[in-house]
């Protein structure tokens, strides 16, 4: 009996074991890039029952004359360097206003990450596109994304003040104080996540590895993360590895219903989130916002899909905010 006694207490202690190991509402890990303390904030559900919500998150952007992504590598150096150029330019005052009516048409909500920078060097085309989303919220995006990012190399402090001027120079050309934060040309590090809370930030999309929302202890205070997961970015998949808008509207239905489907088969699964980075280069030209119109048109009809912008998802998980 012994032998019994013993096997029983062991077996007792694995199980105790797994438990602790395995996600729950309370659990707390340290973060992987931070070291942080990180705490998942499971959701049972979203608002009408709904299991994944999606945030297509709009990149609006300015780089510069010479800076920018580059649709031509062998025409850099060129002067002036007019194919590469143009495709910049071509995204500020084509694609953007593009991007704007298509989510208007659909009576869909967006999100915009903005460049300080842009309503004030492109103030009718922020105009014209801001008319159509009116009530979408804003992120700080930095100043621009080539010149002036983050100052990573300084230290907090300075990247506070580079935070503040951010969001001081939203707030006063288009009205709005961004609650939300995604660096410029997505390069955080350790310091970014407490600079932005030290500047009131509330939630942010620098968590790029999760499917679910979690919660980071910062030492200036908790940052939301909003998962925004790499795979799902267009630019990059763009530029890098030769994919075409119609290669984006498959896998943006397919890594949606697949997230649907899980939750449909296993009802004790916590309710994800995915915020989608979009950018007007892609989306934003006439065979882009085909196929992103498809792509909305598909998820509105997918049962258990919301979809919606990040203020909405903070308000839904009980995230109050100033």
């Amino acid at each position: 009996m012994a032998w019994i006694m013993r096997a029983t207490t062991l077996l007792l202690s694995l199980l105790a074991l797994l438990a602790w190991a395995s996600p729950s509402s309370s659990q707390t890990t340290q973060d992987w890039i931070t070291g942080a303390p990180r705490e998942a904030m499971p959701i049972k559900a979203w608002p009408g029952g709904k299991k994944v919500a999606v945030c297509f998150v709009l990149y609006v952007e300015v780089w510069g004359r010479g800076h920018g992504p580059v649709f031509r590598p062998d025409k850099v150096g060129t002067n002036p360097d007019v194919l590469n150029e143009s495709f910049r330019q071509y995204a500020i005052h084509w694609g953007v206003p593009r991007v704007g009516r298509l989510f208007k048409e659909q009576d869909v909500p967006i999100t915009i990450a903005l460049n300080a920078q842009f309503p004030g060097q492109h103030p009718e085309t922020w105009k014209t596109f801001r008319a159509s989303v009116p009530k979408a919220p804003i992120l700080g995006h930095g100043m621009n994304n080539s010149t002036e990012e983050l100052p990573l190399d300084k230290g907090l402090e300075a990247q506070k003040a580079y935070i503040k001027r951010v969001l001081d120079l939203i707030e006063k050309d288009t009205g709005a104080r961004p609650r939300g934060w995604s660096s410029p040309s997505v390069t955080p590090n350790v310091d970014t996540f407490a600079a932005t809370v030290g500047e009131g930030i509330r939630y942010s999309l620098d968590g790029m590895d999760s499917e679910v929302l979690s919660r980071l202890m910062t030492p200036a205070g908790p940052l939301v993360l909003i998962p925004y997961p790499t795979q799902t970015v267009d630019m990059g998949q763009y530029l890098g590895r030769q994919k075409e808008p119609v290669d984006f509207e498959r896998q943006w239905i397919d890594y949606v219903d697949e997230l649907a489907r899980e939750a449909d088969g296993d009802t004790d699964r916590p309710a994800t989130v995915v915020a989608i980075g979009v950018h007007p280069f892609v989306m934003g030209t006439p065979s882009g916002a085909a196929a992103f119109r498809r792509v909305l048109e598909a998820l509105k009809e997918q049962p258990l899909v919301w979809l919606t912008d990040t203020d909405a998802v903070m308000a839904a998980a009980g995230v109050k905010q100033p």
